[in-house]
């Protein structure tokens, strides 16, 4: 008799009394922002004989980095009131709960975006892993959204079973921002940390390599949907 063996799972877990009050997570496919969804496959204003006109919603490497894993969004609507040229930033929610708060900036120092005042979104999900599997939590990847960026960071989450918050820096222009609730606030892409042991080979390629890697180009240059067609089919 053969068993299947269980997909690993990722768990959120919130308090009881933020059950259906608070945004939930959702899959990262699930969210794709109104701009991409918009977009044309193929641009017919740029067709010609250098130019295919293919834009990224065509493009597997875009679409799969938006779609891996999980987005945490905004748990309610806050309000960033952006002044000083980024230097200040004020935070305003209608929610019982703190949304937004200073981050300790001797924590930053030195970062590039540290001109600006380090904040930090509060999340109510606890978020857990299966033993081994930890998660990183990145800005939504390939979403700009004009207003801030998370700072990234990993988390092992198979033992850090409490509520994780989010650094960010404002990098929108001054003046008031809302960002409502529900909107994706950072991406989460769970990894077993036993796969992540890799060594690494540096070297020059054989001749059977480079045979393989210009006919991959060339097939890619030659028809675009090679790679959705052929590589994901491997997986």
């Amino acid at each position: 008799m053969l068993f299947q063996r269980k997909p690993p799972i990722i768990r959120f877990r919130c308090r009881p009394e933020d059950r259906d009050v608070i945004a939930p997570p959702v899959p990262a496919k699930t969210v794709l922002p109104d701009w991409f969804r918009k977009l044309p496959a193929v641009d017919q204003d740029k067709l010609s004989a250098t130019d295919t006109g293919l834009t990224v919603k065509r493009c597997m490497p875009f679409l799969d980095a938006m779609t891996t894993g999980w987005v945490i969004p905004l748990a309610a609507t806050v309000r960033l009131e952006i002044s000083s040229g980024g230097t200040k930033v004020d935070a305003g929610w209608d929610f019982d709960r703190t949304m937004v708060s200073n981050h300790g900036a001797h924590q930053l120092r030195g970062h590039p975006g540290a001109d600006r005042p380090p904040c930090k979104f509060h999340n109510y999900w606890t978020v857990q892993t299966p033993p081994g599997w930890s998660c990183l939590f990145i800005h939504p990847l390939n979403r700009p959204n004009g207003v801030f960026e998370i700072v990234s960071g990993i988390v092992d989450t198979d033992s850090y079973l409490s509520e994780i918050h989010f650094p960010f820096f404002a990098t929108g222009n001054d003046g008031l921002h809302v960002l409502e609730r529900g909107s994706p606030l950072v991406q989460i892409i769970p990894f077993c940390r036993e796969t992540t042991g890799l060594e690494a080979e540096i070297r020059a390629e054989n001749p059977q390599e480079a045979m393989r890697r210009e006919t991959i180009l060339r097939n890619t240059r030659a028809a675009p949907g090679w790679y959705r067609e052929n590589a994901r089919a491997r997986r």
